[in-house]
């Protein structure tokens, strides 16, 4: 029997969905193609009709996050309409318990640090685009349109990306707690996100 139009494409999302996952729990190194294949319900054998490597799963299941992300960016809610809201919002998440706690589905900047630091170019690059995605997103939100504000959103991002990873990586939930919360309070300080803005007090 034929396959039915979309069938492959639906094939596809189930792997990166797969692969997300157990790459945010297990790292990129331990987990095989065996494994992501049969998490998706799928054989090894079917895996090559749609990529040629991990490498090269890896680095398009970062490009539909960040696919997933520009479509969230594009209609932000009401609360966030306002820029200074919008990136406090933003660093609240990424730093908060529901990030911290939801590993398979959070994200791969946190998961991964290690393991793509030992992996080849293409997993590289596609981590750092990902990364350049967040720095561009909170530059944008800067009052600052020169230098200095790329050299703050940097700051941020590494602050939101560190702060998690050490969160997550101390087995004491106290000084992790302490750890974020630095971090938040220093990245709202770099943005100039610290005070309320005029809008949000007006409401």
């Amino acid at each position: 029997m034929p396959y039915t139009p979309g069938h492959k494409a639906r094939t596809r999302r189930r792997i990166l969905a797969s692969a997300r996952r157990l790459f945010n729990r297990c790292g990129f190194a331990d987990v095989s193609i065996d494994t992501i294949m049969a998490a998706a319900g799928l054989t090894r054998g079917g895996f090559y009709a749609h990529f040629p490597t991990k490498s090269a799963l890896y680095a398009e299941a970062i490009g539909h996050l960040l696919e997933e992300q520009r479509g969230a960016d594009a209609d932000p809610p009401d609360c966030c309409r306002d820029s200074r809201e919008l990136a406090r919002t933003i660093i609240a998440s990424y730093l908060g318990d529901g990030h911290l706690n939801d590993i398979e589905r959070g994200c791969p900047l946190v998961a991964l640090p290690s393991d793509v630091a030992r992996a080849d170019a293409r997993v590289k690059r596609a981590y750092g685009d990902l990364f350049v995605k967040m720095v561009t997103l909170f530059q944008s939100h800067i009052d600052d349109s020169g230098h200095d504000a790329r050299e703050r959103a940097l700051a941020i991002g590494a602050l939101c990306v560190g702060g998690m990873v050490l969160a997550r990586a101390v087995d004491d939930r106290e000084l992790g707690d302490a750890v974020r919360e630095a971090c938040r309070t220093v990245a709202l300080e770099t943005g100039g996100w610290d005070r309320q803005s005029a809008a949000s007090a007006a409401a």
